[in-house]
């Protein structure tokens, strides 16, 4: 019986003992092409390629301590905090392979397993649009120095009301675009910014510098655009312009700019579409503070279904979660960003709307470090931060889209918003209830007809 011994003990190893380290071919090449190659290849945004072995291999102990760390590929939902379309996050298993292959020295493989270099759309990814809105001139970006955030106002020559159910960003130069947001503008305060600037933009930091009508799309490297269904596609009215927020970075040369907007038009549609702003202006940050907290909610006066949710605060911000009290005491989560970078925002698209039903309160909680220890502060020493727009303020808003039964609802749905909007408006300590007589509004109500509160807002 001994000598069966050594073969008894070997078969009691687990097969992966033996087993062959991961591949690039045949185990890495996979895995970034699905996450990373979007960005990482010529003429992208990301500084280098890999697209290849000798690309990956000469980094691989960076990708390995970037994914572990989840710093790359850029993704700061938390699972199980919304089920969102186009998810960049790695597994488990694909991480620890990366971390395998870089341990083993970075091995190519087996040629015969190595795959097809992977294929980019050139042009519209939603077919040739029905209308191009493109930057009147191109702009012109310093070689070095901070990220700019500039915003132009995109010329159209609309006689009548359109409807779209397709926005596709296409940046003109995508080693300096690092994302960009879509706005309507119907108050021509965009134009009134822009007026006589060279290239028809202006700076923009934090918000673009009017209370927006809607918010058309939002861009990212790797994001792929999306036809809505016609019967909720959304209005761009007659007069209202269409406004890039645009987010560059510097490349180490002069480069230009003139990126393009692509619309799909729809029929008209059958359902509202609106949008729910969650925030809170009552920030006051003093120096030093590790853990501010900033608190927000609303109540929806309605039934709605919720598609996307996009979370905005500045650079002293690292916690950001949202969630959904129903109105039978369920809690749904909407997003949850554990480690926020100011420079990796975006819009998350969930998989599937979710219904709120009316009396759903929604919740917000941003957390801040105003301290030394917050790698992102720009202020040394730390300073007293306030809300505003600008570097040196903070901001705690979710901007949230929503779909009504029919687009009858939405006047009255925005009415009833702006009821709860105003309480976070005013001073502390007062309500829309010390209003005078005549402008004092109704509260919402909930199922039953019972009151709920307008809007709740503390921050600490």
């Amino acid at each position: 019986m001994r000598r069966f011994a050594p073969f008894l003990l070997i078969s009691a190893l687990s097969p992966s003992a033996f087993s062959a380290p991961p591949t690039f071919n045949r185990d890495i090449a996979p895995i970034l092409y699905r996450h990373c190659t979007a960005c990482h290849r010529p003429g992208e945004v990301a500084p280098f390629p890999l697209l290849t072995h000798r690309d990956a291999a000469k980094r691989a102990r960076l990708i390995a301590s970037v994914t572990q760390a989840r710093i790359m590929p850029p993704w700061k939902a938390e699972p199980g905090h919304g089920d969102f379309a186009g998810e960049r996050r790695l597994t488990p298993v694909e991480i620890e392979r990366i971390q395998k292959w870089a341990r083993a020295g970075a091995p190519e493989g087996d040629p015969q397993h190595r795959l097809p270099l992977p294929a980019f759309p050139d042009g519209w990814q939603l077919g040739q649009p029905d209308e191009v809105l493109t930057m009147a001139s191109a702009v012109q970006l310093p070689p070095d120095g901070p990220d700019q955030f500039r915003c132009l106002v995109l010329p159209r020559n609309a006689v009548s009301d359109i409807f779209v159910r397709g926005v596709e960003f296409r940046p003109g130069n995508r080693r300096l675009v690092h994302h960009a947001l879509v706005f309507l503008d119907s108050s021509g305060t965009a134009r009134k910014l822009a007026a006589g600037s060279q290239d028809g933009s202006y700076a923009c930091f934090g918000g673009p510098g009017f209370r927006p009508a809607g918010m058309l799309a939002g861009w990212a490297p790797g994001a792929t655009p999306v036809l809505d269904p016609p019967d909720w596609a959304q209005a761009i009215p007659e007069g209202t312009d269409v406004v890039l927020q645009v987010h560059y970075h510097p490349t180490g040369k002069r480069e230009l700019d003139q990126s393009s907007l692509g619309l799909t038009y729809s029929t008209p549609p059958t359902k509202g579409r609106a949008a729910i702003t969650l925030f809170n202006r009552r920030i006051d940050i003093l120096p030093g503070d590790p853990h501010y907290v900033v608190r927000a909610s609303v109540v929806v006066p309605r039934d709605v279904e919720l598609f996307g949710i996009a979370p905005h605060a500045h650079y002293l911000a690292t916690q950001m979660k949202v969630d959904a009290h129903l109105p039978d005491g369920t809690i749904t989560p909407l997003i949850w960003i554990r480690d926020w970078d100011f420079n990796w925002q975006g819009q998350y698209r969930y998989k599937q709307p979710l219904h709120l039903p009316k009396g759903t309160r929604l919740a917000l909680e941003y957390v801040y470090d105003n301290s030394k220890n917050n790698p992102h502060n720009s202020a040394d020493p730390p300073v007293r931060v306030t809300w505003g727009e600008e570097t040196r303020n903070e901001m705690a808003v979710a901007f949230l889209g929503v779909v009504l039964p029919s687009i009858a609802d939405v006047p009255s749905f925005r009415r009833e918003m702006r009821l709860q909007y105003l309480d976070s408006l005013l001073p502390t300590g007062f309500s829309p209830d010390d209003l005078p007589t005549g402008v004092q509004p109704a509260a919402v109500k909930g199922p039953g007809g019972k009151s709920t509160p307008r809007t709740r807002t503390v921050s600490k």
